[in-house]
């Protein structure tokens, strides 16, 4: 089960998990369209400049690229998750702020209301080490199971990391490279992250995103 650690000061060149839900536990995702909209914004920041193309050139929205890495992700109806890599330590508090700011107001807009969409700041936890990193991914893409049994067809990363198809503005390398040369991987005679999200078992395991989430707090 991912660690509990607190985030009070980002750190360049560091990994990082993002939490963020919407306020009073409400929807954030209320059909395809809203789903949609937020995986377009998501690769307006992130992809790489086209051929000839300059960052000047391009829409405001797509200076992330060079900042911050997405390598995992889930839109759950009430909640997101996004596990990101940035290269300066004030990289997520921008995108993150730029991305959820631009979400409410497509968001209040089509659905005629105002106000917050999210529950006040978004939480974080620092990622500290590898095989952190991996239980951190599988517990993002096992969150589906709530909703259904299939989790290649949901709004996750999950169908990228299996090959089903290519998402090219995410960076889920450093992951997989680590998956296949992790000790505690090979102990347990994994023979595939398939296998270690949708089979493996860790004692006790709980699937409780409150419950899991209840040690992290508000990024500062």
């Amino acid at each position: 089960m991912p660690a509990k650690n607190i985030v009070k000061f980002y750190i360049a060149n560091s990994i990082y998990h993002i939490y963020n839900r919407g306020v009073e536990k409400r929807k954030i995702f209320m059909d395809e369209q809203d789903h949609k909209v937020f995986l377009t914004y998501l690769k307006e920041y992130l992809s790489a400049p086209l051929q000839g193309e300059t960052l000047q050139s391009r829409s405001l929205w797509s200076k992330y690229f060079s900042e911050i890495e997405l390598l995992a992700f889930c839109l759950m109806p009430n909640h997101v998750h996004l596990l990101i890599k940035q290269k300066n330590k004030d990289s997520i508090k921008k995108f993150t702020q730029s991305i959820f700011t631009r979400y409410t107001m497509y968001f209040n807009k089509k659905y005629d209301r105002t106000g917050s969409l999210f529950q006040g700041a978004y939480r974080a936890t620092n990622v500290v080490n590898k095989d952190y990193l991996l239980d951190i991914t599988r517990y993002i893409h096992r969150n589906p199971l709530k909703i259904t049994k299939k989790l290649t067809d949901y709004y996750s990363s999950y169908a990228h990391y299996l090959n089903f198809f290519n998402i090219p503005w995410l960076k889920n390398k450093e992951v997989l490279d680590y998956f296949n040369e992790s000790s505690f991987i090979k102990s347990k005679n994994i023979k595939s992250y398939k296998e270690f999200v949708e089979d493996f078992k860790y004692i006790n395991e709980e699937l409780d995103l409150t419950h899991d989430l209840a040690g992290f707090h508000p990024a500062s």
